[in-house]
């Protein structure tokens, strides 16, 4: 069997999330205090034999208490540990990666392109580390000249930008590699592609800082054989939904078909579309076990559908012919009380999304 990695980036631990109230910083800072337990037990359970960390692990300067967990849990998960940093953890005066004294496993690029033999595993894996908060394109005329089995990389870059400031990488840096595997970080979307003989990944943040992070997120895992092969795994953590709701004739049943029936402490931002004007304050008491639920009131003044079904006008007999269409067809109600809603829209000048 081949070597089995895993691979993360972003963490960005100690994040302001100044948008939020008090208590909820207090409350996602602590959730992001468990993403190193959290991955360091899924490195266990997957028998990886090696982690690596491609920059932004920490979000400006990181609290004590943030610190001691990350010291005691990579001390006590004892794998070898390489980490790149990014443009928010970058090697200056102050930065903890210079400063602070970490476990024997960890290994920090501090600078300039560098390597780390590692022979119990047959692997070299090549590293460099922001110095600023930007970062010329270090793999530019890089080749892997190692001994070992395996090649790696691992740097904190932007494969989207050609232009980027922040350590540009291209398909041709990748081809030209001589690398297994590229390991990369600052990019908060999950993403994959493979130039050459090289699987170039990035594994995205674990966890979401807010409504442009949404949904699931995770970490890499990574086994090297005669190809590298790449498994992106969802991580238990908090997650953010921005979603948009018509409210129909039920704003609280419309709510029911889209939250999850046990409740939820992750952040649920949702705007209500339709006609209608929903009662916000019963709905936050109804739906009291989601405390971090945000209603957004978008839905417009209701109309009456029928109104003018008995005037002698063309509009009159249309809407006459959808009201005892549903009478007669009940059916097929919904729809013809769809196109009912469509139509009056379109009469009155609104917009309609399809």
């Amino acid at each position: 069997m081949g070597l089995k990695i895993l691979h993360s980036a972003d963490w960005h631990l100690d994040s302001p999330f100044a948008s939020f109230p008090e208590d909820q910083r207090k409350w996602l800072q602590t959730q992001q205090r468990r993403i190193p337990g959290k991955i360091a037990d899924l490195c266990r359970r997957e028998k990886c034999s090696m982690m690596l960390l491609s920059g932004d692990i920490f979000d400006g300067k990181p609290s004590r208490e943030t610190l001691d967990i990350l010291k005691k849990t990579w001390e006590e998960i004892g794998i070898p540990i390489l980490i790149a940093p990014g443009n928010h953890d970058f090697c200056g005066p102050g930065s903890p990666w210079l400063e602070e004294a970490w476990p024997e496993n960890v290994h920090i690029f501090k600078g300039k392109l560098e390597s780390a033999a590692l022979p119990e595993l047959n692997c070299r894996v090549y590293g460099a580390g922001f110095q600023s908060m930007d970062c010329a394109a270090v793999l530019e005329g890089f080749r892997a000249a190692g001994e070992e089995r395996y090649a790696i990389g691992v740097f904190h870059g932007d494969p989207v930008q050609r232009n980027s400031p922040y350590n540009a990488i291209t398909n041709l840096q990748v081809r030209n590699s001589g690398l297994d595997y590229l390991a990369l970080g600052h990019i908060h979307k999950a993403g994959a592609f493979r130039s050459g003989n090289t699987l170039c990944a990035w594994p995205g943040c674990p966890m979401g800082r807010g409504w442009d992070e949404t949904g699931e997120k995770g970490v890499c895992i990574v086994t090297l054989d005669k190809e590298a092969q790449l498994q992106a795994v969802s991580l238990d953590t908090l997650r953010f939904y921005d979603l948009e709701v018509d409210v129909g004739s039920d704003a609280a049943l419309a709510l029911e078909a889209v939250l999850p029936g046990a409740g939820s402490k992750d952040f649920y931002r949702i705007t209500l579309t339709g006609w209608g004007k929903p009662d916000l304050a019963a709905l936050k008491q109804k739906f009291a076990a989601f405390p971090h639920l945000e209603l957004r009131d978008r839905t417009e003044e209701p109309v009456d559908l029928w109104g003018n079904t008995d005037q002698d006008t063309l509009e009159g007999l249309y809407f006459h012919m959808l009201r005892k269409a549903m009478e007669e067809q009940p059916e097929n109600a919904a729809r013809v009380q769809l196109a009912a809603e469509i139509s009056r829209k379109l009469l009155s000048g609104r917009e309609v999304a399809l």
